[in-house]
């Protein structure tokens, strides 16, 4: 029976697809950012955590303290990728694409997005950027990330994605994802996002449009992770542009 109901359980692409993509475009053109509910499993995201242990899965590790971004230490994964990372990057990038091609439209920026992240890769290698972007993020208490932008080279794509890999109040305590907005001419606004396990996070990665009275302007963000109070922590970032 539970080789069955295993048999049964939609793939991550089938998931994706049932995602009410015209809620998540509102909520990040009036929020600036839209939370997906449980779209990866326990199992899942048992499995990515503990491949933190190892390293033949990443081609890098940085402690955050070393370069001052904050406490704490993340690895960047290495081709060929997990699959459940492969798979979401794969089945997020098509309804992302659309949302940030009318972004840049309506911000006066030319560049456009190809319908399938393999194309947008492409273009990606061409110009350099070879190195896999997607990692996983490892805090302990006290450990912090600062406000700052996932930006690694002349191809950006605008939207990421970050998944909650542990159970907040029982993993840890602390440590809420927290996004900012810089205002022209008005102080920043800041969001704090509260996630469970499986949980995902939809932002810019540098900025988007907002609509004033005279028409649209850009707005920039930042995001980060306040202090843990106890416990660990693990997160899966999923950025679609690759770096130099």
């Amino acid at each position: 029976m539970a080789a069955a109901l295993r048999r049964k359980a939609p793939t991550i692409s089938e998931r994706v697809a049932g995602l009410d993509w015209e809620r998540i475009a509102v909520d990040l053109d009036t929020q600036g950012c839209a939370t997906v509910g449980s779209l990866l499993s326990l199992a899942e995201c048992t499995a990515l955590a503990e491949t933190y242990a190892s390293d033949t899965a990443f081609r890098s590790r940085v402690v955050m303290a070393r370069h001052g971004f904050g406490r704490g230490e993340y690895k960047y994964f290495a081709y060929p990728l997990p699959d459940t990372v492969s798979s979401l990057r794969a089945a997020l990038y098509p309804p992302l694409s659309g949302i940030a091609n009318r972004w840049n439209e309506t911000m006066g920026i030319d560049v456009r997005y190809p319908d399938a992240h393999a194309a947008f890769l492409a273009r990606c290698h061409d110009a350099g950027q070879t190195r896999p972007t997607p990692l996983l993020l490892q805090y302990g208490e006290g450990d912090y990330n600062c406000l700052h932008q996932d930006l690694y080279g002349e191809h950006v794509f605008p939207l990421q994605v970050a998944f909650l890999l542990s159970v907040p109040g029982q993993d840890f305590t602390g440590g809420e994802f927290v996004l900012t907005e810089q205002r022209p001419r008005m102080q920043s606004r800041a969001e704090v996002v509260p996630l469970g396990q499986g949980d995902a996070v939809i932002f810019p990665v540098h900025h988007r449009p907002v609509k004033g009275t005279r028409g649209y302007y850009r707005v920039n963000l930042r995001h980060g992770v306040s202090r843990l109070r106890s416990g660990r922590r693990h997160t899966l970032g999923v950025i679609f542009h690759d770096a130099s």
